[in-house]
């Protein structure tokens, strides 16, 4: 193999601007590595850069080689693009989700070759595409800021969205190499598998491309081995495992994975798996039809985040900052991610991490929000590109389930054009999403298929945002209507795979792309980190429903994202008390693609957001959820492991911190939710707050408090908070004291890193000590301590 990674050179179409450039890399990052055009996240910048969408631009290098029958491979080439060799076109593409192998035999020379790539604006062509149309194709503009993105195989936040940049980048993302051209190859593997009891049935498909009938393929996994003869272009083999050791979800089991290697000739293809079942369980029962996920043979309640790319710019994006990404939803209890279906496919060795991990994936196909063309040119092209990536990621153990798409269904009622003529963009969509499972269905006949998020089912094109009867739902009346945090508690989802509640970012990212100077909500560069319209609007008036208004610019952050946390906590805590109704909650989102105001748990970078540390809790095995009802509280426990006693203890908390006994009970439960102890509406004095512990034996597992009014119309007492530091090996610990009741505690450091637990209740004579990793070695950390009180009344510690 000859990597041709290196030695680029980029140019724009006028010549104006020239840079270094190397693969796999996106052209923004390269002309910013270069000194050409200012940091794209810091302040307003975006805007003054959105013209290198508009041109062309051509990446050039040159190679020798020694023999000229060599095949080019690129993948993740973005996206209106030629190669051309020696001046010879030997590609055209605009499909970013397809790789391509090129036979070079006819346009290399022995000795001094010159490849170029020539990138077309993505911005002209798209407009191009709309314009060619036989009748106008809606897109979701006040999501694309860079118009018609729906026209190309691209990624749709490219063009912008409500959490992103709006720059309508190019590159090569993928692999981009020369190979000897093989007569026959192995062109791809099909794995299926069959479960019963203490056996596991491997069905392993080699398709070869070349004259090879006849030729025996080598099977080897699990110690066995097999031999099959090629037929009709397919060689293949049943190769059964007694007792296997199986593939398991985070905090089900552990996550075993075997090395199963294809062999042909001096060809040797490899895959790693997981030996397990996934179904989609759609039962039938007295309120609807279902929605859960059954892995070998165990339901499994997902909990879990929206995946959206890592980063923006295709060239930032790293193995270690998605290893860290991913690392922190198994740390939070998650163990599902749903890769959302206007982002791009993930390369390879992100589902190999999610296989190490144990985080379930839902695969949206890259479909989302817009209305989609449906000629056949577009449609064939779409078949090819589900087969490919089916082909290419069935095999992994996380991957659970393949979605046609995001909101498509929803965006039928969006648009002025769609409203007036349904049936036509009806009749083009199910055209669009036929192609989508009948080209996975032939790819890999065992996929598990789910037609749309959210959908009702099946051939079911009704509302799926409201109707907790059955499918997935994507629930936004909280945020985008400006309901009351309460109203979660007004629906039943048997799914919810989008729900989310926005935050600003941390101070330490907010430092990454504003001066102090604009530090303020109001101004002009934090405006152009809001996506979302209205959304520093919202964020603003929900305080204003719930808490004192904060004190400065500072606690505002803080506070936002106390509020964001509370949100969230709302939903998943009585949607978990629904078990066995509900079976899933996604919030939306994981993480952040640049500093940006938005609904991420995990900021731009990594860190932790105080709802990841709230998630930590609420999606924890055994928790405890306190429901508002019609004249009190019910403390509900859900257990999602095996059989459990637990002890549910509730206090009366005052302000000064001071507790008195309410009630105790034991109860028992396994995978479900049961009712454990009821408070009553006069249990609780106008200034006292709800306080609960739950506890399995002798075994502290967690507690929790819960206020039944807003907090602003708590009379906070001014706690004296005070903190130890010490140092021990690779982190610091901190002990936190109080004299009163202390709410929302969180500890900030100077520094990034990790801390252990934030954003939680202090009480007097129960100290805290926490964790501080830092990312790096170095200087001590300084800490700074926010709690409700300080943020609300002034003088953080």
């Amino acid at each position: 193999m000859m990597d041709l990674a290196e030695g680029w050179t980029l140019t724009d179409e006028s010549g104006a601007y020239t840079a270094p450039m190397r693969l796999p890399s996106d052209g923004i990052s390269a002309l910013c590595a270069a000194g050409l055009i200012a940091d794209p996240y810091w302040g307003r910048n975006e805007y003054d850069l959105r013209w290198i969408c508009g041109r062309d631009w051509v990446a050039k290098r040159s190679f020798s080689v020694a023999r000229a029958d060599l095949v080019l491979v690129v993948s993740m080439l973005d996206t209106v693009a030629e190669i051309a060799v020696n001046g010879v076109v030997v590609l055209v593409s605009d499909n970013m989700f397809r790789s391509y192998r090129v036979d070079l035999s006819a346009a290399l020379r022995l000795g001094e070759n010159e490849i170029a790539i020539i990138f077309r604006s993505p911005e002209v062509e798209a407009a191009k595409r709309q314009a060619a149309q036989p009748y106008f194709v809606p897109f979701s503009a006040n999501n694309s800021p860079i118009h018609n993105g729906n026209m190309l195989r691209k990624p749709s936040c490219d063009f912008g969205w409500d959490w992103n940049i709006a720059l309508g980048n190019f590159g090569v993302y993928g692999g981009f190499y020369l190979e000897p051209l093989a007569l026959v190859r192995i062109a791809s593997v099909g794995i299926a598998q069959s479960h019963s009891a203490h056996r596991a049935v491997v069905t392993v498909t080699a398709e070869l491309e070349g004259e090879a009938e006849g030729a025996e393929v080598s099977f080897s996994l699990c110690g066995l081995n097999a031999r099959a003869k090629v037929q009709r272009g397919q060689a293949v083999a049943a190769l059964v495992v007694e007792n296997p050791g199986l593939w398991w979800p985070a905090g089900q089991g552990a996550q075993v994975l075997h090395d199963l290697a294809i062999g042909f000739g001096d060809q040797v293809v490899t895959r790693r798996i997981g030996l397990r079942s996934a179904e989609l369980i759609n039962e039938k029962d007295a309120v609807g039809l279902g929605f859960k996920f059954r892995i070998n043979g165990r339901d499994i309640f997902a909990k879990g985040a929206n995946w959206i790319p890592q980063d923006a710019l295709a060239g930032r994006i790293t193995v270690e900052a998605t290893r860290d990404l991913l690392q922190s939803a198994v740390d939070a209890n998650m163990n599902m991610i749903r890769v959302w279906g206007g982002g791009r496919y993930e390369p390879d060795w992100f589902y190999d991490l999610c296989d190490e991990l144990g985080l379930m994936v839902w695969q949206d196909f890259m479909f989302s929000c817009h209305i989609y063309p449906a000629d056949n040119a577009f449609l064939n092209d779409v078949a090819i590109e589900v087969a490919e990536q089916a082909k290419r990621l069935h095999h992994h153990a996380s991957l659970v389930l393949w979605c046609g798409d995001n909101e498509l269904i929803g965006a039928l009622t969006w648009f002025p054009e769609t409203r007036a003529n349904r049936d036509l963009y009806l009749v083009g969509y199910d055209r669009l999403n036929r192609t989508i499972e009948q080209s996975l269905k032939s790819a890999v006949p065992d996929a598990v298929w789910w037609p749309s998020s959210p959908s009702p089912g099946p051939m079911d094109f009704g509302d799926a945002w409201h109707d907790d009867s059955k499918g997935d739902m994507h629930f936004w009346s909280v945020w985008h209507e400006g309901r009351d945090f309460d109203h979660y508690r007004d629906v039943s989802p048997r799914f919810c795979s989008e729900f989310g509640f926005q935050s600003y970012p941390s101070l330490d990212v907010i430092r990454r792309f504003a001066d102090p100077k604009d530090f303020n909500i109001a101004a002009p560069v934090m405006e152009s980190h809001q996506k979302n319209a209205g959304g520093n609007a919202r964020i603003a008036e929900t305080m204003f429903r719930y808490f004192r208004f904060p004190v400065g610019f500072e606690n505002f952050v803080y506070l936002s994202q106390v509020q964001q946390g509370l949100a969230i906590k709302t939903a998943v805590t009585h949607w978990r008390s629904l078990k066995p109704h509900c079976m899933g909650t996604l919030i939306w989102q994981l993480n952040d693609t640049w500093p940006v105001c938005s609904w991420s748990s995990l900021d731009h970078g990594g860190g932790w957001k105080l709802l990841h540390h709230m998630a930590k809790q609420f999606f924890q095995e055994v928790l405890v959820s306190a429901i508002p009802v019609a004249g009190g509280i019910e403390l509900r426990v859900v257990n999602d492991g095996g059989p459990k006693a637990i002890t549910v203890a509730a206090r009366a908390a005052a302000m000064d911190g001071s507790t008195r006994p309410l009630a105790e009970a034991v109860v028992e439960v396994a995978g479900s939710a049961v009712v454990a102890l009821r408070i009553d509406d006069g249990d609780l004095a106008s200034q006292e707050m709800l306080v609960f512990t739950w506890a399995e034996g002798d075994q502290q597992i967690s507690g929790d408090v819960f206020a039944p009014k807003p907090y602003k119309h708590y009379d906070l007492l001014p706690p004296k908070l005070s903190y130890q530091i010490r140092a021990v090996a690779d982190h610091y610990e901190v002990t936190l004291t109080t004299d009163t009741l202390a709410l929302f505690v969180a500890v900030e450091a100077d520094q990034p890193g990790r801390f252990s637990l934030n954003g939680f209740a202090l009480f007097p004579g129960y100290p805290a000590t926490i964790t501080f990793t830092p990312a790096h070695p170095g200087a001590e950390p300084r800490f700074t301590i926010r709690d409700l009180h300080s943020a609300t009344y002034g003088a953080a510690a």
